[in-house]
């Protein structure tokens, strides 16, 4: 058997001019809200690394190839736009979708995710009801939101839903087990690592997370595999931070505007 790949995780929000017109509006969301020249520049600079870009579907576990893919969370409407930029470059991206927001204003439809389907994206899980603080949740908890998001979806898309994103990043074994007893094979994450590992039946992957004031040198270090120290360590001291302020952290930043 050949060496593990590498694969760098992208993950991504909304793409939009305006921050209002598109996915959650918290203080939490906006740092991740792209502005589309911006956005496209990212792209642009992915284009010029000569990396691929892919999915899941597309990676050989077998070689100790380098991939590319690209994830969109939240599924605010502005996923449409975003699933056009890709496909203008050959590409397809995972969308992973808040399903008790479907239909709502500033957020997919389900037609859209139809859509999204038949263009040949990944659409997957993002939980239901995206609780601000996943792994607090009760095994009970955790499994009712994956597998309500899970059946919404399979019921729109007609198809099983197999992978998935945990929202808001945070995680633990349970997050991880809870997913693979809905049925997820494939389960993206918020650790800083470029390296693939199994849990409890499903393949787990790093993501890193670029902001909308990310300049596009760190971009240019992301997609050539190099400088994820220093966000590894960054991430460390924020969940340091999320520990000792607990509730009151979270309430800053996912309060509703």
């Amino acid at each position: 058997m050949g060496s593990r790949p590498r694969v760098l995780t992208l993950l991504y929000h909304e793409v939009v001019d305006d921050p209002t017109e598109s996915g959650f509006q918290t203080p939490g969301a906006l740092p991740y809200k792209h502005q589309t020249h911006d956005f496209l520049q990212n792209l642009d600079v992915i284009v010029r690394s000569g990396t691929r870009v892919g999915t899941v579907d597309d990676i050989d576990f077998n070689s100790g190839g380098r991939y590319v893919m690209l994830t969109f969370d939240d599924g605010g409407k502005s996923a449409m736009r975003v699933a056009g930029y890709l496909e203008e470059r050959g590409w397809r991206g995972h969308f992973f979708i808040t399903t008790n927001m479907i239909d709502s204003p500033r957020f997919v439809s389900a037609d859209d995710l139809r859509d999204l389907r038949r263009r040949g994206h990944v659409v997957g899980s993002h939980s239901h009801t995206h609780p601000p603080v996943f792994r607090c949740l009760s095994e009970a908890e955790m499994l009712r939101e994956w597998q309500t998001s899970c059946q919404t979806l399979s019921a729109i898309l007609h198809e099983p839903i197999t992978t998935a994103s945990i929202p808001g990043g945070d995680m633990s074994h349970m997050t991880v087990a809870t997913a693979a007893r809905a049925g997820i094979r494939c389960l993206f994450t918020s650790e800083m690592t470029l390296r693939p590992w199994k849990y409890a039946g499903l393949t787990c992957f790093g993501r890193v997370y670029p902001k909308r004031d990310t300049s596009l040198q760190v971009i240019d270090d992301y997609v050539h595999f190099r400088g994820l120290l220093k966000p590894f360590l960054i991430r460390r001291c924020k969940q340091t931070v999320k520990t000792l302020l607990g509730p009151l952290y979270y309430r800053r930043q996912y309060r509703p505007r």
